[in-house]
């Protein structure tokens, strides 16, 4: 509207600008109102007034945008960094440039160089399945695994440093204070299954990754989306056994009681989401009670179950225990499991800054056989269909030597591999590449967001609507350009 082309006539006593302000801001409330009334705003508001606002929980089941391929999501997150080269990555022009330096741009934490001295692959690769995917020697069941497996060869990260890079794989940004990937599945779908958490972290038995909790925090999400943290020996959680002498009637009574004064405190406050958490927390602490232990208790698994997990094996036992427990808990409804293979620092995890083949032999030999049991496990019974596997670390590791001696390489975020299986993942494909050294990606770089976005998509949500309002925003957890899924192995 032209503001001098209005007429000069009576303003009811106000004056020209008082006039278009008020009127202005009369049809943007009715704009407003409208776009309110649309989100249901209005009704909320209406029930509140009247006390008739009951409590939802958080994490209720919701219907995905449009049909799903994937129900449930379980995370292999080998922390550290593998090395691409050494593992899926077939470089076979490195093999005969072993100790000899060149010139190559690497950037990782020892700063930008421009040349280096080459670490040859120090395993032998070979084709498998009716694919022909290459696999090293490091893994030979996951070999057999290869023809349900999509390669993502050309993956890139912001950062790389272990901190930051953790966080952008598991919350799309490298800053702290981010729902991470496990939150928004939960918040896009809820559970099937109140009666355990819809997002399960299981950590290394040598301590959590750098960061910590971030990495499996619902940021500025209500914190029913965080991830539970489930031991895979004793009590899945810590403190979950009711008190000596308090029996399950008297605990029921005790929350009861509790959940009628919360319920009267967040009728006038119906969008106190901390407080609805907290009513979600302690129902679900109730019911975990029962069902936690259920979920983790093999006595109904088969030898031969046990066997195919390693779980006859002290080497992969461990390992192999926290995969039979995420086919367990994805089986009864878990949105969102995530495993840690490594932690605290040095070569406890994959982080081989030293000795290379010791690392890549201690990691890789506590895991291939109990990973490759657990796709083998996921597909006999017909949960591969519907379960989303991913494996990968933040970043992949330099073709090139960190120090002057030794095979050590240094953190990659130019190119890396990460791999996805089940779920309506096309496997035996493969998408991107690195140059002939695997330096850095030269074909179809995907970052890290396009992974996210896929995920998403598999499990029915798009990624460039599933959003949550904060701080002025509309917050998504692959940011706010458009993405796209990877649609080469879909």
């Amino acid at each position: 509207m032209a503001h001098n082309n209005l007429p000069h006539g009576d303003f009811c006593g106000r004056t020209r600008r008082e006039f278009l302000w008020e009127t202005g801001g009369k049809f943007t409330g009715l704009a407003l109102t409208a776009m309110l009334a649309k989100d249901g705003f209005m009704a909320d508001q209406a029930k509140a007034s009247e006390g008739e606002k009951t409590f939802q929980n958080p994490l209720a089941a919701k219907a995905p945008h449009f049909p799903a391929k994937a129900k449930n999501v379980i995370f292999l997150f080998m922390y550290g960094g593998p090395s691409h080269v050494d593992t899926f990555d077939y470089k076979p022009d490195l093999y005969p440039l072993d100790g000899k330096t060149i010139p190559v741009k690497t950037k990782g934490r020892g700063g930008a160089k421009n040349e280096g001295r080459v670490v040859g692959p120090k395993w032998k690769f070979k084709p498998y399945g009716e694919s022909g995917q290459m696999v090293s020697d490091l893994f030979p069941h996951l070999g057999s695994c290869v023809d349900d497996i999509a390669f993502l060869k050309s993956m890139t990260a912001e950062s790389p440093i272990h901190g930051s890079a953790m966080l952008n794989m598991n919350s799309g940004r490298i800053l702290s204070g981010f729902p991470c990937m496990g939150s928004w599945v939960n918040y896009g779908l809820g559970s099937v299954n109140e009666n355990l958490p819809g997002h399960v972290v299981m950590l290394d038995p040598t301590g959590g990754p750098i960061s910590g909790a971030k990495n499996w925090s619902s940021g500025f999400m209500p914190a029913t989306y965080q991830g539970s943290i489930f031991r895979s020996k004793g009590a899945p959680i810590i403190d979950l056994k009711p008190p000596q002498g308090i029996t399950r009637e008297m605990q029921r009574d005790i929350l009861d009681t509790l959940k009628d004064s919360n319920d009267r405190h967040l009728a006038s406050r119906f969008d106190n989401s901390d407080l609805a958490a907290r009513i979600a927390s302690y129902e679900l602490a109730y019911k975990m009670q029962e069902s936690a232990p259920e979920a983790v208790d093999f006595a109904d698994e088969t030898e031969d179950t046990i066997k195919l997990y390693g779980m006859d094996d002290p080497q992969t036992e461990e390992f192999g225990r926290r995969c039979l427990m995420a086919r367990r808990l994805v089986q009864r409804g878990v949105r969102f499991v995530q495993l840690y293979s490594g932690g605290h620092h040095n070569d406890a995890n994959w982080d081989a800054h030293g000795d290379l083949v010791k690392n890549h032999t201690y990691h890789a030999g506590r895991t291939d056989k109990p990973i490759a049991g657990l796709l083998k496990d996921l597909k006999r019974t017909g949960l591969l269909d519907d379960t989303l596997v991913i494996w990968g670390g933040e970043f992949g590791r330099q073709p090139t030597a960190e120090y002057a001696e030794g095979t050590g390489r240094d953190h990659n975020s130019y190119g890396f591999t990460m791999w996805m299986a089940g779920g309506g993942i096309k496997g035996g494909t493969t998408v991107g590449a690195t140059d002939e050294l695997g330096a850095e990606a030269v074909e179809r770089p995907l970052k890290v967001k396009d992974m996210h976005a896929t995920v998403l998509h598999q499990l029915g949500l798009d990624p460039n609507h599933l959003s949550y309002f904060y701080s002025g925003l509309d917050q998504k957890l692959t940011g706010v350009e458009h993405v796209e899924p990877i649609h080469e192995i879909i």
